[in-house]
């Protein structure tokens, strides 16, 4: 039975005042059925946290759905329908509504859904309890599954059977930990009933693609503290599984030391903490986060200074290097160091080819300017046009 609560979502829940989305929601209500808020963005206006995805649920079939919404004037994109989701647009604005439905049958990646129209069945072929969570057009909240409770005490638990949740789909053993990271009481700890049926399904694992795994693992280090996530994910032999080589040992230090420093998390710094065998390729990166990535773990454990790195890489890479070593050396980085930084990415070298010409040109040119650039870098940049112009 649906356990309505006698509260009502935040006023001040931005998308339950939009008026595009309550037009989507009157379109399908104008016709009979029932429309619901649902999941993360429920969870969130919940917590006070910013906004999630809005996505839609109903009994509506899709056709039905699009028929609605044709009648009211609104854009429907079959975006999803064998899967009962259909985005209708309003504003410019594109809202995924999905048919209540249940699995049929599913290999750990896929599944084969029913349409239903009980919205006790929607819920239970959801994640975790706190996604679970439903909200009527007025902002009233409807808990078919209690969830309400582990969301205040900010406990992610699987949505009744661990085992048969994560069998259904093995990415849901890398949610669960990215949850945790984001919304876990940190002093209540993990689930036990998750962990045992997370390390009986680890083999799952190696039926993700390495694009799901990559998407998850940057969200899951983008949270303010993965630390005991990650730790968590080691022992029940879930990070080994997807990042052989790995060890989370450095990552604790290095959020520690992002927060003394007033730097907000970074994911880039956090993985190249992690290390790994085969990250780019393991967790399908983009090129940029491939270079950036690589160029970091290159220059935090070469000889250049930080200063230089700064100048030639970006403040990123060089504070992420200096992260890196303060790391291996179990001691926070000064915040002189810090300062040095900025100033060196700042600097612009004074001396330009024009300025060396006609008395050099060619390959002995472009040897002169790396010669009097690395006598400035050594200067501390200190030194200026005529006094590298003078450099024997």
């Amino acid at each position: 039975m649906d356990r309505t609560y006698d509260l009502t979502l935040p006023s001040g829940t931005s998308w339950l005042a939009d008026a595009d989305a309550q037009a989507v929601c009157a379109a399908v209500q104008d016709g009979g059925h029932r429309i619901y808020f649902v999941g993360g963005c429920v969870r969130n206006a919940l917590l006070g946290l910013p906004d999630s995805d809005v996505d839609m649920s109903t009994d509506a079939l899709p056709e039905r759905v699009m028929a609605l919404a044709a009648r009211a004037g609104l854009k429907a994109v079959p975006t999803g329908v064998e899967h009962g989701t259909v985005t209708v647009v309003r504003g410019g604005k594109g809202f995924e509504v999905t048919t209540f439905r249940r699995d049929v049958e599913t290999d750990g990646r896929r599944a084969v859904v029913a349409f239903s129209n009980s919205i006790d069945e929607d819920a239970r072929r959801r994640d975790f309890t706190m996604n679970a969570l439903y909200a009527d057009p007025m902002g009233r909240v409807i808990d078919p599954l209690e969830g309400m409770a582990d969301l205040r005490a900010r406990r992610v638990r699987f949505i009744e059977d661990a085992g048969a949740r994560i069998r259904e789909d093995y990415l849901r053993t890398l949610r669960y930990f990215r949850f945790c990271a984001w919304y876990a009481n940190p002093d209540e700890g993990f689930d036990a009933d998750a962990l045992a049926a997370i390390a009986a399904n680890t083999d799952g694992l190696e039926t993700l693609s390495a694009e799901r795994i990559g998407a998850e693992l940057q969200k899951l280090l983008a949270a303010p503290d993965p630390a005991p996530a990650l730790a968590a994910m080691r022992q029940a032999g879930v990070l080994g599984a997807i990042l052989p080589g790995s060890d989370d040992r450095w990552v604790s230090m290095l959020v520690h030391f992002e927060t003394v420093l007033g730097y907000p998390p970074y994911w880039l710094w956090r993985l190249a903490a992690l290390g790994g065998d085969d990250v780019s390729d393991r967790l399908r990166l983009s090129k940029a986060d491939t270079k950036e990535h690589d160029r970091l773990k290159a220059v935090a454990f070469g000889g250049q200074t930080l200063a230089e790195i700064a100048y030639r890489d970006g403040v990123s890479i060089a504070v992420g290097a200096a992260l890196l070593r303060a790391c291996m050396a179990e001691t926070a980085p000064d915040s002189v160091v810090l300062e040095t930084i900025n100033r060196a990415a700042q600097a612009k070298f004074p001396i330009t080819a024009a300025d060396l010409m006609p008395e050099f040109k060619g390959p002995a040119l472009g040897a002169r300017l790396k010669q009097l650039e690395a006598v400035w870098i050594a200067s501390d940049f200190t030194a200026d046009r005529q006094d590298l112009l003078n450099t024997p």
